[in-house]
């Protein structure tokens, strides 16, 4: 963070932004039904992956693929931006493509803008070959230097997984035109998960020309016009590798509120909408819309500052606040009960659960472990970050009740503006408790974990990180198979539970939902699509 500083602040303001847009949101009062240790909702609804979609016969091409998205991106710049769907990640994905492409159904990452990738046998080298003759959209190629320059960018520009791969990656070597190869620092079995995302959006040397950034990649559309708080659109690009894509257009609207594009989607205003509300989500799983649907662990938390000085800097508090907190009572407070409640840090939907139990809601422990850090010299006064939205407001009013009930005393600070909640919790650090979003999804979770809980993360905005976490952090990037993972993954739920980094309301579904008459769209991780082969039954928009 020396180095830089100016840049790279803004880059991680800029990281944390959508964490903060999609912060815990839930509610107060008397107790709710449940015990808080496990799972309450309609959780048995929630599968990750593609949802009602089916072939619709053969395509045609022309039309408009027309989305209200979730928030609206500042630049289309994976090394500036948070590559998800949530925050612009289905507009770059069409700008940039992928080199690589999870595939939901398979569960596994399969080949996009790369012909294949390989590993040897101790998984410390990985080889990449890219396709012949793929050009970006300038008209220049994209081999093997472009790859390397690209990714060298994104790193020094200190993007989300930047930290990671500087721990990680030794060196990227360029044989030929077509091959990249990755040595690594360490075994990682998964790294190839590396590239379907931000690492794996490859932007042309262009794009950084005259100084000023403008999108542009070799994916199947290229950038027409921007208009800020209004509209993005995108247009088809001829010169796509895999051929011209069936749609006109994507044009992304910024409605600014979740009811407002749902009411847009049903009168046809827009054809696709990114949903991240639970009672949306709920409602378009129960009208059986069809669309992509991802889970989002940790998704509604409260980050615990525990840097000197503050209340979380003792671990007994940080437990005390967590056993203080029934996730039930803020599912029916902020959500009125749809979505899932849980402070498991995998609820039991994931591939990634495990039968190691979080600390289970338990108000007499808390007074116990709160009544010893009171003899110590802990005067029991904690602050509560938050944004002042309605559901925020309610998580707000939740946590303070809650801790009050067992000898906490809790003073509020309800933040003005989104902004602000980023520059106090994110860049000055300044709170104690604060909602927020750390997001590990099921499709290659390690990148954000490390982020988010590794000490040579760069997300971890104050968390307690320390030697024992990074240790088992480094032990599930080692593991070969799923249920090795799944093992280090129930030790890393108990160190959660030592640990306490956050206070873990539930879980966040991400739903894309798109018309009946729409088909073709492929999905891919971080809750992304790609469009390249979407088309509208009927044409037009």
């Amino acid at each position: 963070m020396k180095v830089r500083r100016t840049r790279r602040l803004w880059s991680i303001v800029g990281l944390l932004s959508v964490a903060a847009l999609t912060v815990s949101c839930s509610s107060a009062g008397e107790d709710a039904a449940g015990s808080g240790t496990g799972e309450a909702g309609s959780d048995s609804t929630y599968q990750v992956g593609m949802i009602g979609t089916d072939s619709g016969g053969n395509p045609v091409r022309g039309g408009t693929f027309t989305m209200a998205g979730f928030s609206e991106p500042r630049l289309l710049d994976p090394a500036e931006t948070i590559v998800a769907g949530s925050t612009g990640g289905v507009e770059m994905a069409a700008v940039y493509d992928v080199l690589l492409r999870w595939d939901s159904e398979a569960n596994k990452v399969v080949p996009r803008l790369a012909e294949s990738i390989s590993a040897n046998d101790d998984f410390t080298t990985w080889t990449l070959t890219l396709r012949d003759g793929v050009k970006f959209s300038d008209g220049s190629p994209l081999n093997a230097a472009a790859v390397k320059w690209s990714i060298e960018r994104y790193v020094e520009k200190g993007a989300t997984e930047a930290k990671l791969w500087q721990a990680s990656v030794t060196k990227i070597g360029t044989p030929d035109e077509r091959t990249v190869v990755f040595e690594l620092a360490d075994k990682w079995p998964t790294f190839d998960h590396m590239l379907t995302s931000g690492p794996g959006m490859i932007v042309a040397k262009s794009a950084d020309a005259g100084g000023k950034f403008k999108p542009v990649g070799a994916g199947p559309f290229t950038f027409e016009r921007h208009a800020p708080q209004e509209e993005l659109v995108l247009k088809a690009n001829d010169g796509y590798w895999d051929g011209r894509p069936n749609l006109d257009r994507i044009r992304v609207v910024y409605l600014n509120d979740p009811h407002a594009s749902m009411e847009s989607f049903g009168s046809g205003g827009v054809n696709s909408v990114f949903l991240r509300d639970p009672d949306l989500v709920d409602k378009a799983l129960a009208d059986k819309l069809p669309g992509f649907l991802n889970m989002v662990s940790l998704g509604n938390v409260a980050m615990i500052n525990a840097a000197e000085g503050r209340p979380g800097a003792d671990p007994r508090v940080r437990q005390a606040m967590h056993h203080a907190i029934n996730p039930e009572l803020i599912r029916q407070r902020a959500f009125q009960g749809a979505g899932v409640a849980s402070n498991a840090i995998f609820p039991e939907f994931s591939q990634w659960h495990t039968d190691t139990e979080p600390l289970p809601y338990d108000p007499e422990q808390a007074k116990r472990l709160l009544s010893e850090a009171k003899a110590d010299g802990f005067d029991g006064k904690v602050s509560y970050t938050d944004a002042q939205d309605p559901a925020s407001r309610a998580t707000a009013l939740a946590f303070k009740s809650s801790l009050e009930a067992v000898g906490f005393e809790v003073e509020l600070d309800l933040t003005r503006t989104v902004a602000d909640q980023i520059s106090k919790v994110a860049v000055k650090q300044d709170y104690d408790v604060a909602g927020w979003g750390i997001s590990w999804r099921e499709a290659g979770p390690y990148g954000r974990m490390f982020a988010t809980l590794h000490s040579k993360g760069n997300l971890s905005a104050g968390m307690p990180t320390g030697k024992e976490m990074d240790a088992l952090l480094d032990e599930f990037r080692g593991a070969e198979t799923l249920e090795q993972q799944r093992a280090v993954m129930a030790k890393i739920q108990q160190q959660w539970n030592e640990d306490v980094p956050a206070l873990v309301y539930g879980p966040t579904p991400e739903f894309l939902v798109w018309a009946e008459n729409i088909h073709g769209v492929v999905d891919t991780t971080n809750s992304m699509v790609l469009l390249d082969k979407a088309w509208i039954e009927g044409g037009g928009s």
